[in-house]
């Protein structure tokens, strides 16, 4: 049961009546007068038994950004149900307050489809809460309330800011493919264009369909396979919980590891992936250029940071078992010089003399900020202490460049960016 504004109007009328009749029994019976009048517009109300709910499946979609929980309701009943559905979510969903509740006024036997908007803020599997219906009497003072079990959830996928800049270095991908296009036909497994016969050429070359459309010798030439293999391992340590901004730096990072991979996959590299802390949590490989996107999400998707240490000498033989012949490979981890020093410089020593290695960072510009404040005497504690921090990370970076690994330590909304022209950078020059 609930009851609407106008009852408490309806009550608040009373003062009138003791007014005019300024004595006890007044206020009581206008009581009872409110009482019957609820009472009987709650009888008249229809019931929200009669309604029939049934949510549609949500879509996946990315976090930030919109999408819609339909559901379709049924009046199975003969009479005509007025009132209000409130269609709730968990807060991270993006449903409204307002958004969600939704004017009934459905004829019996009729049916009407209510969309709910939500703006999911977080990823993972955001879940609904139960459907609650009020049918108002004809007095629309008093409503039969009554609340539906409906599981539902929308699977919120990482974010990708970052795939604006995807067309940009798509076309400065295509341009270094040109300039890189002097390819050396003869043995190979790579399909490479056909050309006219001449003598020497292995007649198991011969391609006899299209010498018979061209009527002429035909031969197919090949070029050599250029396996080339990228990495992405992302550390979901308890360092990978930091926020920079109000984002976490291991989303930050998976922003980062999408544009790399849809990159890649387009450049028809091999992309592989690996997510873990102390064991492996997620794993991605063997996937097709137009699979590696959906998989890469999909697997990203439930990854949270876990409260510990991360073992990079067990990341580091999972490293070893997919990255047998020499890779590409990108380690996003944060750059603090304690945990670096301590547990991942070992292993970088042997991963740096079989593959070509990159270690990508989400750095905070309140350090840079903080440096720069001066003006008063806590400013200048603020300013020393993060100047030391800065300098911790210039040292823990320039111990690694000392084994081959090249370092990229920017903020969130510059790292991706940062990633793929180093990326575009080793293309141009040959080195992968």
């Amino acid at each position: 049961m609930a009851i609407t504004g106008r009852a408490v109007l309806l009550l608040l009328l009373g003062v009138v009546a003791v007014l005019l009749r300024p004595v006890p029994t007044t206020v009581g019976l206008w009581t009872l007068l409110v009482g019957a009048v609820v009472a009987l517009d709650l009888a008249l109300a229809p019931s929200p038994r009669r309604l029939q709910i049934e949510p549609q499946p949500v879509d996946p979609v990315r976090a930030g950004e919109p999408t819609a929980a339909p559901l379709l309701v049924t009046n199975t009943g003969t009479r005509r149900v007025r009132g209000v559905l409130r269609d709730a979510w968990q807060p991270s969903a993006g449903a409204g307050s307002v958004t969600n509740r939704h004017r009934l006024d459905l004829p019996g036997g009729e049916r009407v489809r209510l969309v709910t908007p939500l703006l999911p803020v977080r990823r993972g599997e955001r879940s609904a809460d139960q459907i609650t219906v009020r049918s108002l009497g004809p007095l629309r003072v008093a409503a039969r309330q009554l609340s539906f079990d409906a599981p539902r959830s929308v699977r919120v996928l990482p974010a990708f800011p970052s795939r604006r800049h995807l067309p940009s270095r798509l076309a400065r991908l295509r341009q270094i493919d040109g300039n890189a296009a002097v390819r050396i036909r003869g043995q190979g497994t790579e399909f490479d264009s056909l050309r006219d016969y001449v003598e020497g050429d292995d007649v198991r070359s011969i391609d006899w369909r299209a010498t018979a459309r061209r009527q002429s010798v035909v031969v197919r030439t090949w070029r050599p396979e250029r396996d080339r293999r990228l990495l992405l391992v992302l550390d979901t340590s308890r360092l990978s919980a930091g926020r920079v901004g109000d984002t976490p730096r291991l989303d930050s990072a998976m922003d980062a590891t999408l544009l790399l991979a849809s990159l890649a996959s387009r450049a028809g590299d091999h992309v592989s992936f690996l997510a873990g802390d102390r064991v492996v949590q997620a794993a991605v490989s063997g996937a097709t250029r137009t699979d590696l996107l959906p998989r890469l999400s999909d697997a990203m998707t439930h990854l949270e940071p876990a409260l510990v240490e991360a073992d990079w000498t067990a990341l580091g033989a999972a490293i070893a078992r997919d990255g047998k012949r020499q890779s590409l490979v990108v380690l996003l981890t944060p750059l603090e010089p304690a945990a670096v020093e301590e547990t991942l410089l070992p292993v970088l020593a042997s991963l740096a003399a079989r593959h070509r290695v990159v270690v990508a960072s989400v750095s905070d510009q309140a350090l840079d900020e903080l440096a720069a404040g001066r003006s008063t005497v806590g400013e200048v504690y603020d300013s020393a202490a993060a100047e030391r921090s800065r300098t911790l990370r210039r040292r823990t970076a320039h111990a690694l460049s000392g084994l081959g690994v090249h370092v990229i330590d920017e903020p969130p909304e510059r790292l991706p960016v940062a990633l793929a022209d180093h990326y575009l950078m080793l293309k141009s020059r040959g080195l992968l």
